[in-house]
């Protein structure tokens, strides 16, 4: 996979747009883009979505501390990246939005039994213990379902605006 500059550049922005539309949704608790834009990225990019989407990673790292909070973010944005790329290339156009946005939503609400784990590993939480921290976190994975799923109308218009701008690269 190697990049080419521009593309360096370009998944740099991404990475930064990323982290800045965190910083800018912070008012609104487990209400954010970043799974659109994990979606959008794959469906665009594929592989090389991995790129912007490290580079948010390691920028919101950063900025907001290496800590215990951050290790999952480490494997939790790659396992959304995976799962689009599981899909099918050609996904009919009429049941696309609807496939983006579930798989959304369910990163959302799945997302605290997905960043458990390593929870665990790092409190040293019993198997009881990290349960009981999943059950005390489903209201704000039902928030963050529910949210990703609406947020999940922009995945298609995101993908079609980097695949336009893709398209008018290659021309100039």
């Amino acid at each position: 996979m190697k990049l080419k500059t521009r593309e360096i550049a370009v998944f740099g922005m991404l990475g930064a747009v990323m982290y800045v539309s965190k910083m800018i949704m912070e008012l609104a608790p487990n209400v954010h883009l970043l799974g659109v834009f994990t979606i959008a990225f794959t469906i665009v990019y594929r592989q090389k979505a991995l790129y912007p989407i490290y580079t948010y990673v390691i920028l919101n790292g950063m900025f907001c501390g290496f800590a215990a909070w951050w290790v999952p973010y480490l494997y939790l944005w790659t396992i959304l990246w995976g799962v689009v790329m599981l899909l099918p290339k050609k996904i009919p156009k009429r049941i696309q939005p609807v496939v983006y946005m579930s798989i959304c939503a369910a990163h959302g609400f799945l997302y605290g039994i997905l960043y458990a784990p390593a929870q665990a590993l790092l409190y040293r939480m019993s198997f009881q213990g990290m349960i009981a921290w999943i059950i005390a976190g489903l209201p704000f994975d039902c928030i963050h379902g529910i949210s990703n799923f609406f947020c999940g109308i922009l995945i298609l218009p995101i993908a079609a605006a980097l695949r336009l701008a893709e398209e008018n690269a290659g021309r100039g």
